[in-house]
């Protein structure tokens, strides 16, 4: 992950890059927050445990990012 993107490698050597923007419980996390994940599913998704999210690798596949709605400014 970097500051902007959500990166993902797959075990067949594509590289899976999304907004950080698509996911907003990961966009407002510290850094901390967000190096703490971990692999669910045999590797079908990713969970941050400190911020209740799963990402599901056939989302990124498919072009999703979060269910989550984004606040608008106001």
């Amino acid at each position: 992950m970097t500051e902007d993107e959500l990166v993902v490698y797959l075990r067949d050597g594509r590289t899976l890059s999304m907004p950080l923007v698509w996911f907003p419980r990961l966009v407002h996390a510290s850094a901390e927050e967000r190096q703490n994940h971990r692999l669910i599913g045999d590797g079908d998704g990713i969970h941050w445990p400190d911020l209740d999210e799963d990402v599901s690798v056939r989302g990124l596949l498919r072009g999703r990012g979060s269910q989550q709605s984004i606040p608008r400014a106001s």
